[in-house]
């Protein structure tokens, strides 16, 4: 190629069908790269690329075309060893990198909005692959937006802020309006609810960019024009009353107030009107219900047993709202004198609390709140005798006797709720004894009914087979491989086993339980199902043979692979819990297995030579012992 002058502008040149045989650029082109590889320059820029884009999710590579393959062949053929060449062709050949997000000159601010690995994010998409995905589509928006999955600020931890900050507003904004208007305390309490006011007017703005997860979509919303209306139709209203900044306007009315030097009665009570409306906040309280939600969510996709949690839970709800509507109350009582410049009639003026410190006057509220609310008396000597007293008392009064019976609704639903496996224990035993007692069973049958009843259910009723079909296969083989360790441990045929043969035995498995002396297996019966012994001692019996067997051992498989009758009495010598397989499970299992059913087989055959050996010899001692000798010295029988 030609050439360029020093100074000039590098001239584009065409490569030659040699050169896209080989694969290559010519030395010397405009890139700068030759066969030792891209240059420095070339290399920070492509670092500076991949350093804004970010981390992506790894996209799964094409496969490679006939054309891609016979470049490479001929690569490989006609420049072997030019490697770097070959690198820098796949290079040129692969796709652009997509441009950095408008806005996105900080990766690591950007990497922070972005939702991470947890249990509730995996919940809602699945996989770890659904939310890579979710991670690239929002790292392709041109705004900053709270994901409802990001690490450093969940949004299930933020409302639980919130929820906090509320709480300390309903108790200290009482508090204060009551007994710190005007104090030296006062100023804390200023800066508190300022501080208070700017949180909640923040909150406002964060929500307008949080995303949010809807009941009828899977997929988080961050569209900030949809993010705007769905908060605009759903809790803007609540928390902008409860975010308006009454503070701030209270604290310009005093210093208008100072500025014009009045000390007019009527502008301090039009101050204090304007704090008590702070308590308009309580609308926030409502947020309680998201963070209910939060605890539900976060149950699904947790091993823990939420049930005692959300008890718990209700409980500390309970007696919170109890706690306040106490500490409300108490507030009000002293409130009501204050606006009324306490009059001498009153029952602050009466217990001589004017000048007391807040702390004093406040215990007095709250003993003379809780005395109205659980109607034991006035909470002072003589009773109220003002209008605003009499009518603080009447709401005093009827607020009590609703929380009382709050209190009993959700003391006695908690109760109900509390334990419902022993509950079902309960009745069906009962219904047990009902019927026992209507069929007049014998008492001796009474009592190993009731035994048998107790030792299958340990006190709790479960429906076993109905739970675990409500789990996967792979969670019911995982339960039962627990459940049934010490069977799988002690039983020699499970030892050393294919897994796949021991889950297919363990899926159709049957608990049983029998008490002592129960007959398990009668002899000659038809035989329809064999035996695992997880616990206890059973006595196999004939007329000629006994031994008993323990933990681990098993029996009745004779029959199931010999299709004949039962050939011994097996007896339970102390409680045993079983395990019982049937016959067209047991065949249908050996069918993918021979090697065990050769193995089970041997085993039979070995039982029934020893069961007839030991008839043998049992029919032959009783015939030694039936031989007489006649007079002639015959022998005969």
């Amino acid at each position: 190629p030609p050439t360029p002058t020093p100074g000039s502008p590098p001239l584009k040149t065409n490569p030659t069908p040699a050169m896209e045989k080989k694969g290559g650029q010519p030395p010397g082109d405009r890139s700068g790269r030759d066969s030792r590889g891209p240059s420095k320059k070339s290399a920070g820029r492509a670092a500076e690329a991949d350093a804004k884009l970010g981390p992506l999710p790894p996209s799964p590579s094409p496969s490679p075309s006939p054309q891609h393959h016979q470049q490479d062949v001929a690569v490989s053929v006609a420049a072997p060893g030019s490697q770097a060449e070959a690198e820098e062709e796949q290079q040129q050949q692969a796709p652009a990198p997509a441009p950095a997000p408008a806005g996105c000159s900080c990766p690591g601010l950007k990497a922070l909005f972005l939702p991470k690995l947890n249990k509730h994010s995996l919940y809602v998409y699945g996989s770890e692959g659904a939310l890579e995905r979710e991670c690239a589509r929002q790292d392709q928006l041109r705004e900053y937006l709270f994901h409802t999955f990001i690490f450093f600020h969940p949004r299930n931890y933020y409302i639980m802020v919130m929820v906090v900050m509320t709480f300390l507003n309903l108790i200290a904004i009482p508090i204060g309006i009551a007994f710190l208007d005007g104090s030296p305390s006062s100023r804390g309490f200023d800066a508190f609810n300022l501080a208070s006011d700017t949180i909640f007017i923040l909150d406002i703005g964060v929500n307008f960019r949080m995303g949010v997860i809807t009941d009828d979509s899977e997929v988080v919303i961050l569209n900030p024009k949809e993010i705007r209306n769905h908060y605009l139709k759903t809790w803007f209203a609540l928390d902008l009353i409860s975010a308006f900044p009454i503070d701030y306007l209270a604290l310009i009315i005093e210093k208008i107030e100072h500025q014009s030097d009045t000390t007019s009665y009527s502008a301090s009570k039009l101050v204090r009107i304007i704090m008590f409306a702070r308590i308009f906040s309580l609308v926030r309280l409502l947020r309680v219900s998201r963070l209910m939600r939060f605890f539900n969510e976060w149950e699904r996709v947790s091993n823990a047993n939420m049930e005692a949690v959300r008890l718990f839970i209700r409980i500390i709800c309970l007696f919170s709202m109890i706690l306040l509507l106490c500490h409300w109350n108490g507030c009000i009582q002293f409130f009501i004198p204050v606006l009324q410049n306490f009059p001498k009639d009153c029952w602050v003026v009466k217990e001589n609390l004017t000048n007391a410190s807040w702390v004093e006057q406040y215990s007095f509220g709250v003993f003379r709140a809780l005395s109205h609310m659980i109607g034991i008396s006035y909470g002072s000597v003589d009773p109220p005798t003002g209008e605003g007293e009499l009518w603080v008392v009447m709401t005093s009064m009827v607020s009590g006797a609703l929380m009382y019976t709050m209190m009993v609704a959700n003391v006695a639903a908690m109760m109900t709720n509390v334990d419902a496996p022993s509950k079902a224990y309960r009745n069906r035993f009962n219904y047990l004894e009902d019927y026992m007692t209507y069929r007049k069973l014998p008492r001796d049958l009474r009592t190993r009914i009731s035994n048998y009843y107790q030792a299958r259910h340990q006190g709790k009723w479960f429906d076993e087979s109905e739970i675990l079909n409500l789990v996967s296969k792979s969670l019911r083989e995982e339960i039962l491989n627990i459940l049934c360790a010490d069977l799988l441990n002690s039983v020699p045929i499970f030892k050393n086993r294919d897994i796949n043969f021991i889950n297919a035995v363990l899926l159709r498995l049957k608990y049983e339980v029998f008490q002592e002396g129960d007959i398990i297996i009668r002899q000659n019966a038809p035989g329809d199902r064999m035996f695992f012994i997880g616990h206890g001692k059973v006595l196999v019996e004939t007329p000629t043979f006994k031994k008993e067997l323990i933990d681990g051992d098993y029996f009745g498989e004779i029959c199931l692979l010999t299709k004949c009758k039962r050939t011994a009495t097996v007896r339970a010598l102390s409680l045993c819990k079983v395990f019982s397989l049937s016959s067209e499970c047991f065949w249908r299992i050996l069918q993918g297995f021979p090697e065990i059913k050769e193995e089970l087989e041997k085993t039979a055959r070995e039982r029934l030579l020893y069961l007839r050996e030991s008839q043998i010899k049992h029919e032959q001692q009783v015939l030694l012992k039936c031989v007489t000798k006649d007079t002639a010295g015959e022998t005969s029988v």
